[in-house]
């Protein structure tokens, strides 16, 4: 019997590095989860889902208010838990807990320390995938989304983009995890996902480590 499948991928990156395009395409690629004769339900989740508010585009994950605070991590180790206690299955993450260290640095000036939430993930297997585009590629993603968004407004302003790209790139170096820097300037998006399948081929990213002992 083959050794089973179990990938665990965060992706992040800002906004129009074509992320949940990745997820959607990481989650259907042979190589990374199997053949799949029919389609069923893709462990896909996102720290972005604006969970705390009963308004389109409100708050969650990443963009809480200080008060909220408390949700927000008490979310974090609910979700963590639920990883260990499943450490068997693929997760695939579109956007996770870098994306908060990034807006919650930019709005609130609080730096928050997440080093207890990797130290958790990385003995699962968890990877970590930086999406990012060059600047001057930015403006052409930018009228592509605009054909299809339901909240252009939030597209206004790509200078904020490419600083945010900036600040995440330093955090992602900063992490524990091990990460794959991958330019979708050419918004190939099955080149970036057989990248990403060669990466976590070579590095053993298919699969459950072993159980410490």
């Amino acid at each position: 019997m083959s050794r089973k499948l179990c990938p665990k991928v965060i992706l992040e990156g800002t906004r129009l590095t074509l992320k949940t395009e990745i997820a959607f395409a990481l989650n259907e690629h042979p190589r990374i989860v199997g053949p799949r004769r029919y389609r069923y339900h893709s462990p896909l989740i996102s720290a972005e889902w604006c969970a705390f508010t009963d308004f389109p585009w409100g708050r969650g994950l990443i963009n809480f208010d200080p008060a909220e605070e408390a949700l927000a991590l008490e979310t974090y180790e609910t979700w963590v838990r639920l990883f260990e206690l499943q450490r068997y299955y693929s997760w695939i993450i579109d956007r996770f807990h870098i994306s908060t260290q990034a807006y919650q640095l930019r709005a609130h000036q609080k730096q928050y320390d997440f080093s207890w939430l990797e130290n958790r993930l990385v003995p699962l297997g968890f990877r970590l995938v930086f999406c990012v585009r060059s600047p001057d590629s930015f403006e052409p993603a930018r009228a592509a989304r605009l054909l299809v968004s339901g909240n252009p407004a939030q597209y206004s302003d790509l200078t904020a983009f490419i600083s945010e790209q900036e600040l995440l790139r330093d955090l992602v170096r900063r992490s524990a995890l091990p990460s794959l820097t991958l330019d979708i300037s050419n918004d190939d998006v099955a080149v970036a996902v057989t990248h990403i399948a060669d990466w976590l081929e070579q590095t053993g990213g298919l699969y459950a480590p072993p159980l410490e002992t």
